[in-house]
């Protein structure tokens, strides 16, 4: 299951919650009690692993044309 972020923009309430891709996004504060919560997006972390994902990878000495 996904885990979420979320932040209430009345009292700046954050937290996270295990939620089904069905599930309707949370919008009612658990502190404040108010309709203010947001969905907080940020990157997802990425692990390039392995060989030819750097320039010098593979590649020869000259270029060909």
């Amino acid at each position: 299951m996904p885990t979420y972020h979320y932040r209430c923009k009345n009292c700046g309430y954050d937290f996270t919650e295990h939620q089904s891709f069905d599930d309707d996004p949370i919008t009612v504060c658990p502190e404040c009690h108010e309709a203010q919560v947001r969905k907080v997006f940020s990157a997802v972390p990425v692990t390039f692993k392995g060989s030819g994902f750097y320039r010098t990878d593979g590649a020869s000495g000259g270029s060909t044309k």
